[in-house]
């Protein structure tokens, strides 16, 4: 059975919560007080990437929040040692490494890296730009290692790629709201139109569905619960306020707690029932 990241809202019928973060922006220090934050607000799920550079699905935010990790000297060994460092003192926020396979995992075999990300402590892993031919080996490690998969897919992917994210999904299944960059809006439709495709999914996987890009606001986890997803996962709004805090000279874990006060969670994924009156 895949490990459930959203159990804990699904069982009080609310929206689950994931947050997209680069380790080492803030600085390291400084992230660990706002995991902490996270934990305690409950977030269910950090997607704490290992920063890369030049990422062809990330808007201008979070590619300036790459940068600023990698200026500080963050990579995957220094990733994981955060993992490991704040992994005892979480109560129940879960992290998931995303790590680009170019840049953070091609030195390595898929036994060896599954391993040493599993050895950390982190819940997950997502390997970006993971090539064709690496993925049953990748798929087999991680089984291995007992370390769940998160897996993506797009509404417009093959019929092919679908099976095959769902099929590995064991973590949660990423649907990518859009095409494009991340931070580049809300999918046509809003996300609420997504709801037949995760309807489909629910007949290939048993996994969590967390629907991300263009999840920014109150009103947009409102639309990704009316898709029936399990959870949303927010990323370049929540890393905009960071860079507005760090720019301002401010305390970025305060800037990070107001935005996600403004989210307005939790958040009830329990239709509304019609309380007209009827003839």
């Amino acid at each position: 059975m895949p490990a459930d990241f959203f159990a804990e809202a699904r069982a009080r019928e609310e929206l689950g919560l994931a947050v997209f973060l680069n380790a080492g922006d803030p600085p390291l220090p400084v992230l660990a007080d706002l995991v902490a934050l996270l934990d305690a607000s409950g977030v269910d799920c950090l997607e704490l990437a290992v920063p890369f550079p030049d990422s062809p699905t990330d808007g201008a935010v979070v590619r300036r929040s790459a940068d600023r990790g990698l200026a500080r000297g963050t990579g995957l060994r220094e990733t994981l040692d955060f993992v490991a460092a704040v992994r005892p003192g979480l109560k129940r926020l879960r992290i998931a490494v995303l790590a680009d396979w170019s840049h953070s995992l091609r030195t390595s075999t898929p036994a060896d890296y599954a391993r040493v990300v599993a050895d950390s402590g982190a819940d997950a892993l997502l390997a970006h730009g993971l090539p064709p031919r690496l993925r049953r080996a990748h798929h087999e490690a991680l089984r291995a290692a007992d370390l769940p998969e998160v897996t993506t897919c797009y509404p417009a992917s093959s019929a092919a790629t679908v099976t095959e994210a769902a099929a590995h999904a064991s973590g949660y299944l990423y649907l990518v709201a859009r095409y494009g960059r991340s931070g580049a809006g809300t999918p046509d439709g809003g996300h609420a139109g997504l709801a037949p495709f995760v309807a489909s999914l629910r007949d290939l996987t048993v996994s969590p569905i967390a629907v991300g890009f263009g999840v920014s606001t109150a009103d947009d986890l409102r639309s990704v619960a009316r898709s029936g997803a399990d959870a949303a996962i927010v990323g370049s709004a929540g890393v905009a306020a960071l860079e507005r805090s760090l720019e301002a000279g401010s305390d970025p874990v305060d800037g990070y707690r107001s935005f996600l006060a403004d989210l307005g969670r939790p958040l009830s994924t329990r239709p509304k029932e019609d309380t007209r009156a009827h003839p």
